[in-house]
């Protein structure tokens, strides 16, 4: 027979990488799982400036750093799955997930994601830049920050890459891998490097 206390952990890694199994659990599994997410949030508050909604699920080995000024709010029901980056200023509405490994870096001006909106895994959101001027180096570049904002009932694709400035509308959706460098408006769904407007989700 196989351990109970091994299978457990195994499921909960399962979990970790797999966020969205742990709105769907069974009764028998439901008290031991919000237990432990009671023990992994409760460890995340007491460390980092995080502000989050009730129901949200957050993987142990997920990496969320805020600090005054620079806090990560996260509402209602979100998940972060395992080895996800956020590093605030940023927001997050209810119902946002966030999948294994993608990166978000609000900068100095911040990260607003609206409700109901799916970052898929590897998905690299940057609210800054560095210059490019020819008179110094790369590393000597003054680094800047306008902000990134995504609207609401938006998907982002796997190993997509949002560059700082760009707001992604309501309802869109990036391809994967797609590289967006200007506004995405509300419904368009775009594909490319740079990323391009291909089709209209209410036209599916």
């Amino acid at each position: 027979m196989r351990d109970l206390k091994s299978l457990r952990e195994q499921h909960k890694r399962r979990l970790a990488w797999m966020p969205w199994l742990y709105f769907a659990l069974k009764a028998r599994h439901r008290e031991w799982a919000e237990a432990w997410q009671a023990e992994v949030q409760e460890r995340l508050l007491a460390q980092e400036t995080v502000q989050l909604g009730t129901g949200c699920f957050i993987a142990p080995d997920a990496a969320i750093f805020g600090e005054p000024g620079r806090a990560v709010v996260l509402g209602d029901r979100c998940a972060i799955a395992a080895q996800a980056f956020l590093h605030g200023p940023m927001t997050l509405g209810n119902d946002v997930s966030v999948n294994a490994g993608a990166r978000l870096d609000g900068g100095r001006k911040g990260l607003v994601i609206g409700e109901g909106t799916r970052i898929a895994s590897g998905a690299a959101l940057y609210a800054f830049d560095h210059g490019l001027k020819s008179d110094r180096a790369i590393k000597d570049q003054p680094v800047r920050s306008r902000g990134i904002q995504v609207g609401v009932d938006a998907w982002i694709g796997a190993n997509a890459g949002i560059t700082d400035g760009v707001r992604i509308g309501d309802h869109a959706v990036v391809a994967m891998g797609a590289v967006v460098t200007k506004d995405v408006p509300d419904w368009a769904i775009v594909a490319g490097v740079p990323a391009i407007i291909v089709g209209d989700r209410r036209h599916k």
